[in-house]
């Protein structure tokens, strides 16, 4: 499924520095089908408690390691709404290993993300 959706996605593998400041600034979970700003740990607590996790750090920990209840709290988040990258991308036909924005960029992600931040 990954490899037909390439040619219009970026792929990569984020830092913990990118996921912590992308949950913090951009981070909402699904709460009865509503939107709601991850602003406190009740929140969190409330309804991803049975798993054992509890506050914003758990689910940073859990997305990055890809934890026990990673599934769960990947769907507890919402997804994220990020801003075009400052300057634009260079050249959006070809992939990136040939200078242009979409497929796997690897480590390389974290800087793309930090533009769209």
């Amino acid at each position: 499924m990954l490899k037909r959706v390439l040619p219009f996605v970026t792929i990569g593998y984020p830092s913990l520095k990118t996921i912590k400041d992308i949950i913090y600034k951009r981070g909402y979970g699904k709460v009865n089908h509503q939107r709601i700003p991850l602003t406190d740990n009740e929140i969190i607590a409330k309804e991803l408690g049975k798993y054992n996790v509890d506050c914003v750090e758990d689910v940073i920990h859990t997305i990055y390691t890809c934890g026990e209840h990673f599934k769960e709290v990947n769907n507890f988040l919402w997804p994220f709404k990020l801003k075009p990258p400052r300057g634009g991308f260079e050249k959006k036909r070809h992939p990136y290993q040939m200078g242009g924005a979409w497929g796997n960029r690897e480590e390389y992600i974290n800087e793309l993300v930090e533009s769209m931040n």
